[in-house]
């Protein structure tokens, strides 16, 4: 499959004050019906952006105006944690995120965010409070480089393993990396009865 290669990406962010945010939390049950990706945009954080009867709360950080077009999110500690679903990257993706950065994100979470193109970025806990506490940053990730490079000119790494750097940087899956390889594999297995 192939993804949204990302190599520089600028953008303000989004923040997220929460801890422990689980997939329950940003993509609830009840909307893994679908074994697609499309539309689960307007079903992230469903609990927390709207209302019983279906209305967007206006004091919800994703339907603020100033969130409209921001391609970051910045979150608590432990993002992602709970259950395994790809739907919750999913969701971050069709809301137009391609990046998430906390302090500490759930393995589970980040191996599915990798998998299917979104960013995880793990970041000291003083660089994650400086960001949650200056909603609206404009901060520019830099994958290439493995930086990330605050409004003030700070710049701090982040750890990605290479594979899935490098699949990020050509906007490729794991399947897609094997299937770009497929004349290899064929004159592989042509000599390997």
């Amino acid at each position: 499959m192939k993804t949204k290669p990302i190599t520089t990406l600028k953008s303000t962010t989004v923040a997220l004050p929460v801890t422990n945010v689980d997939t329950d939390q940003i993509i609830p049950a009840r909307f893994l019906t679908t074994t697609t990706r499309e539309g689960l945009g307007r079903h992230a954080f469903a609990d927390w952006r709207y209302g019983p009867d279906g209305t967007p709360k206006a004091d919800f950080v994703l339907n603020r105006p100033e969130a409209q077009g921001c391609r970051i999110l910045v979150a608590g500690r432990n993002f992602g944690c709970g259950s395994s679903r790809e739907h919750a990257p999913w969701a971050l993706l069709d809301c137009g995120f391609q990046a998430v950065i906390s302090s500490e994100i759930a393995d589970i979470f980040r191996s599915n965010a990798l998998k299917n193109g979104l960013l995880p970025i793990a970041v000291e806990e003083s660089v994650n409070d400086w960001l949650l506490a200056h909603p609206g940053a404009e901060i520019t990730i830099d994958l290439e480089q493995t930086t990330l490079t605050l409004p003030d000119g700070r710049s701090v790494t982040f750890p990605i393993e290479s594979f899935a750097r490098y699949c990020l940087l050509n906007g490729v899956d794991q399947l897609g990396f094997l299937l770009g390889r497929d004349a290899q594999i064929t004159a592989f297995e042509s000599t390997h009865p």
